[in-house]
């Protein structure tokens, strides 16, 4: 029974980890260009009391043995880059990935990050920045912006601008948007504000064009939203809580039985 106990409690801990994965993507199910977590487990150690294969005559051995588990514990919590769905938005800034990929970001003080979430800016000094103002990387600087018509951006990550000069309309071309690949995304890590940055699990990044040798291509005036699924989520949710609730019983009712133990002398 003080087995069951342990067992029990470690099932609860396991599925209160889940919860709180699920809570996360339900909580960003309208951040763009979320990807969404999935906690995994995996089984404890368990308990041998007869092995397997063992001789249990002079001329038969035991087919299975006895081996009692003791519980479950959190493997990882993994991102899903799964694509997600793309919305509208008509604004000349806002980039959509079909596809892989990932736009790099200037991180303040030094350092790069990764995002799928194209919903960028322009800054005072006329550059391309994310929502906090972390410029784009290779850097894009649209100057004199009272010149400006519009702005133009290819599938392939060209970008142009057109201007009103004396008159006269004029097209610029500027920097290429450049993708980022990695061979194990997964192992990338989350550091908030939309951000990846690379680790020894997700190896280096690979830099390629858009639409170009299996990098995504580009969708101007669109943005990638969460891959987060509500129905999924509202399901695992379900799931999580009852397998919860499940193990509690096995809590009360391993505590039942002891306390009836307890009682036999009596």
């Amino acid at each position: 029974m003080i087995r069951a106990l342990w067992t029990s409690a470690s099932g609860m801990g396991a599925q209160q980890t889940n919860l709180d994965v699920i809570s996360n993507n339900i909580a960003n199910v309208n951040t763009v260009g979320f990807k969404r977590s999935r906690a995994n487990f995996e089984d404890l150690i368990y308990q041998d009391i007869k092995d397997p294969g063992v001789m249990s005559s002079n001329e038969t051995r035991v087919p299975s043995g006895i081996q009692i588990g003791l519980g479950v514990k959190l493997s990882d919590v993994s991102k899903v880059f799964t694509q997600g769905s793309l919305m509208k938005t008509d604004k000349p800034l806002d980039l959509a990935i079909q596809g892989d990929g990932f736009f790099k970001i200037e991180l303040p003080g030094g350092g790069e990050a990764y995002t799928r979430a194209g919903n960028f800016q322009i800054d005072n000094e006329g550059y391309v920045v994310t929502p906090n103002g972390y410029r784009l990387s290779p850097n894009i600087q649209i100057a004199a912006p009272e010149t400006l018509i519009s702005i133009s951006i290819s599938p392939n990550g060209k970008v142009y601008v057109v201007r009103n000069e004396g008159g006269q309309q004029t097209t610029e071309e500027l920097t290429d948007i450049k993708l980022y690949k990695f061979i194990n995304p997964a192992g990338l890590k989350a550091i908030g504000e939309n951000l990846f940055k690379y680790t020894e699990a997700s190896g280096e990044p690979i830099e390629g064009d858009p639409n170009t040798d299996g990098f995504g291509k580009l969708a101007q005036g669109f943005l990638e939203a969460s891959n987060v699924n509500i129905v999924e989520e509202m399901v695992n949710l379900i799931v999580a809580q009852r397998a919860y609730e499940i193990n509690s019983k096995g809590i009360i009712t391993a505590d039942e039985m002891l306390r009836t133990v307890g009682t036999l002398k009596s």
